[in-house]
């Protein structure tokens, strides 16, 4: 089965997470993705949206997020751009190290790295690109 790519954008409205993850199961379901590799992305992917809504774009619902998914047999990516002013990820605090360890926060960038095959960001004048790969 050759790639096929899907996209979707919504507004920067937390209550729209679930969309996004059964939009991504779905197209996962269709390309019999294994299971486990598809809890792992969808969770990846919830965390990656819900960063560009709440932190990204600051919960604004005139602001969006765009998602593309690219699927074949080898590999997924999914991207999530963003209209937000972008991060530093060498600045953000190591959620392993003792002084973090109990904060009830600062954990996806560490789960999604631990889950995915690759993550990656793209910053641009007009916002935030987080692309996320699961080789399969």
């Amino acid at each position: 089965m050759a790639a096929e790519t899907y996209t979707m954008e919504i507004a920067s409205n937390p209550e729209l997470l679930p969309e996004v993850e059964n939009f991504l199961v779905d197209k996962l379901k269709k390309f019999n993705v294994d299971e486990d590799k598809s809890t792992l992305l969808t969770l990846s992917v919830a965390e990656a949206a819900a960063n560009c809504i709440i932190h990204g774009n600051k919960t604004d619902n005139s602001k969006s997020v765009k998602i593309s998914i690219v699927i074949d047999e080898t590999a997924v990516e999914v991207s999530l751009k963003d209209q937000g002013d972008g991060f530093k990820p060498d600045e953000v605090p190591d959620p392993t190290h003792p002084d973090n360890i109990l904060k009830d926060h600062g954990r996806g960038i560490h789960i999604m790295k631990s889950y995915l095959s690759e993550l990656k960001y793209n910053f641009t004048a007009d916002g935030t690109e987080t692309i996320l790969r699961l080789e399969l």
